[in-house]
């Protein structure tokens, strides 16, 4: 297991660094598009994960997926694509890694803990949306 999941960061990082620097940091970013831009990822990394689980509830998170796409797309400036999407990203891989890790950790404290983080980061996301 450890195996694969070295392989995966090692993945994830080379296609992390293929992609072309965001035109803006983060924090230069409209505050509500980079909000926007972190809960799509959380929400896609939510579904995903509930695919791997057959967890019915993945209906539901592509749809509030979908809406919160519609929402950046309202708001974002077209220039800014590039940095949204890699902010979508890298709030994706840190979502499932949190989402893995409550999911398969051994210590039953830390894996409570991991996904109270990880369930209220995905309600600050969902509240924002009407579902």
């Amino acid at each position: 297991m450890r195996g694969l999941a070295i392989i995966l960061a090692a993945t994830v990082t080379t296609l992390l660094a293929a992609l072309p620097a965001p035109a803006l940091p983060a924090r230069d970013m409209d505050p509500l598009a980079r909000e926007f831009a972190y809960c799509i990822g959380r929400l896609s990394a939510t579904m995903e994960h509930q695919w791997l689980l057959s967890d019915p509830a993945s209906d539901l998170t592509e749809r509030q997926r979908g809406a919160m796409i519609s929402l950046l797309e309202t708001v974002s400036p077209p220039d800014q694509g590039g940095a949204l999407m890699t902010l979508r990203l890298s709030a994706k891989f840190a979502h499932a890694d949190l989402l893995r890790r409550a999911a398969f950790e051994q210590d039953p404290a830390h894996a409570e803990t991991t996904q109270k983080y990880a369930g209220n980061a995905l309600g600050r996301c969902r509240s924002l949306i009407l579902t």
